[in-house]
């Protein structure tokens, strides 16, 4: 799928630049040269061009990323960065669900647990509960039982 992106915005480069220089060709005299407006036209049009294709690649490559509702056998629930490059995710794994932390060449499996024993984990915070007091609380809350 990717690649045709690429051959699509290849094509339309080449057409561009052919009809570019097909227009700017002279039709009389061995001798003329390309006025300066032309050659300009055709710098611009292709660096509009390529702009585009450019612009393509990367909605492309911002939203391959994207999946159906996971309803696979595997599913990320969650996650959290923890560092700049370091990020813990909750996978679930059929009936399983599995802490795993992530880190620049690394994944480890931190803790594993059922998905009935999750059923009693604290469920993803509303919008109006986002506060930085809130969550402060919730951790609190979280060291005393622990």
């Amino acid at each position: 799928m990717p690649g045709s992106a690429y051959r699509i915005g290849a094509l339309a480069l080449s057409s561009v630049c052919l009809d570019a220089a097909a227009a700017a060709a002279p039709t009389t005299g061995a001798g003329s040269t390309l006025p300066a407006g032309s050659v300009v036209q055709v710098v611009v049009g292709l660096a509009a061009v390529l702009a585009l294709v450019a612009g393509l690649a990367w909605l492309l490559k911002r939203f391959s990323g994207l999946r159906g509702a996971g309803t696979g056998l595997i599913r990320i629930v969650g996650g959290a960065a923890v560092g700049q490059r370091e990020r813990i995710v909750l996978v679930e794994v059929g009936s399983t669900w599995l802490l795993v932390g992530v880190a620049p060449g690394q994944v480890r499996a931190l803790h594993t647990m059922t998905k009935t024993e999750s059923a009693a984990a604290p469920q993803v915070a509303g919008p109006a509960d986002q506060g930085f007091a809130s969550r402060l609380r919730r951790m609190l809350e979280k060291a005393d039982h622990d």
